[in-house]
């Protein structure tokens, strides 16, 4: 590709040459008044260097940026900036990079290039995107320095790469999952689980250990002989995982927003379910309905639920839901598992959230999931060193009385509430959905 034009640039290390020089050139002006001349010539010799060196540096012929691929949010990734130079020589390598603030910080950031072979240079870039969506890089400036390090040449080239940043779905390729997917009675291969559940399956002499309430006393007066009932686990069953992507939900908290770990923490109880197989849909709302997903009910096709969450967006602006649960519920045809993840500063709007959802216990099984606030609890916890820190402890203590009178009232309708850090909400909300279907209690 045909690169724009380089011009050559004096280094801070001419400055500070010249910056060097002039006191030098003061001093002779005052002590030899007739050798003035001298300064004017000193100034020439050193834009002449300038200009020599970075004539020696060369000039680039190629200049490439190529991505790593697509990336997940929260996960490392990378881009490689290749420069092949012809000739010369060169004493440092750098770059910049304009990009989509996703991608860093600020939207920008900068590298030194390393030798690679022969006259090309080389730098590997890392990055961790910090929101979903399509990033792109834009621009990419080169700058090399001569062998004496006082000039330079630098580039600009508008580049068009772009970087798909997906819903991290790391925890659902670690090792430990896996093993416990392999081992666990929702395993790998579908097959009838006996001993849990609702649905009964047969009828089997009873062993030292089994649970005595499953005995069938008819069955067993029949035979003379003691037996107890198996009974299947539920499958097919439908699980909903609802987002709020309102203001609140698009804080961040530990550098990602709410509503990234949240959907973390659902993708990979998503993926368990289908292992389960039990149905997996997922419904996006903030001031409307946003997303509604078919059930997916093949773990086979899990990427398109991923694919699906990854289109669920930030909204700054308060969540409707009244409207977004109302429509949910009427597309709903059968009992489902309603996942919903929240959170909530203010206690009035907090209110319409309880009504809202407890409209929807009358027909389904409802969890509402949220992520403690760590912050605010620091700041309640912290010793307070002058009165602004007591007053800042007294509010933060105080909305967390309102959190916990919020929660409260949500269990009192009958809702289960998941309340955890950030890091732990995907094995509580694993253990609470794996709990919900050995008790039947969703179909």
């Amino acid at each position: 590709m045909k690169l724009s034009r380089a011009f050559p640039v004096p280094t801070a290390r001419a400055a500070l040459l010249v910056a060097a020089a002039a006191p030098v050139a003061l001093l002779l002006a005052v002590l030899v008044p007739g050798s003035w001349a001298a300064a004017p010539l000193l100034g020439t010799l050193v834009i002449a260097l300038v200009a020599l060196d970075a004539l020696l540096a060369g000039r680039a012929r190629d200049v490439g940026l190529t991505a790593s691929g697509d990336a997940e949010v929260g996960e490392p990734g990378w881009l490689d900036v290749l420069a092949e130079f012809g000739g010369g020589w060169r004493s440092r390598v750098d770059c910049a990079l304009a990009s989509d603030a996703r991608l860093f910080p600020g939207g920008a950031t900068s590298a030194a290039l390393t030798r690679s072979d022969g006259n090309d240079w080389q730098a590997r870039i890392e990055f961790r995107a910090s929101r979903r969506g399509t990033a792109e890089v834009e621009e990419l400036w080169l700058r090399w320095t001569g062998p004496l390090g006082l000039g330079a040449r630098q580039l600009r080239r508008a580049v068009s790469e772009s970087v798909r940043i997906w819903p991290n779905v790391a925890p659902v390729r670690s090792p430990a999952l896996q093993a416990f997917l392999r081992d666990a009675q929702f395993g790998l291969i579908a097959r009838r689980i006996r001993g849990e559940g609702t649905m009964f399956e047969a009828l089997s002499e009873f062993q030292p250990g089994m649970d005595k309430r499953r005995i069938d006393w008819k069955a067993s007066a029949r035979h003379a002989h003691l037996y107890a009932k198996e009974y299947e686990a539920e499958r097919n069953n439908q699980i909903v995982f609802a987002f709020d992507c309102g203001q609140a939900m698009c804080e961040p908290v530990a550098g990602l927003p709410r509503i990234d770990r949240a959907v973390t923490a659902a993708l990979t109880t998503a993926y368990v379910a289908l292992k389960g197989g039990d149905r997996v849909g997922l419904f996006g709302f903030a001031a409307r309905p946003e997303l509604f997903t078919p059930f997916v009910s093949d773990a086979r096709d899990f990427r398109r639920l991923q694919s699906a969450a990854a289109g669920l967006d930030y909204h700054a602006q308060e969540p409707n839901f009244t409207l977004a649960l109302a429509t949910l519920a009427a597309r709903l045809q059968r009992r489902s598992m309603i996942v919903v993840f929240s959170d909530f500063t203010d206690p009035t709007s907090a209110q319409l959230m309880i009504e809202s959802v407890g409209r929807l216990t009358k027909r389904h099984l409802v969890l509402f999931v949220t992520m403690h606030d760590e912050e605010l609890t620091g700041i309640s916890g912290a010793e307070p060193a002058d009165m602004q820190h007591l007053a800042m402890a007294v509010s933060a203590d105080a909305l967390l009385r309102q959190r916990a009178l919020v929660l409260s009232q949500l269990r009192a309708r009958g809702i289960d509430v998941i309340e955890a850090p950030y890091q732990a909400i995907g094995t509580r909300l694993i253990d609470a959905y794996l709990a919900i279907k050995r008790k039947g209690a969703i179909g």
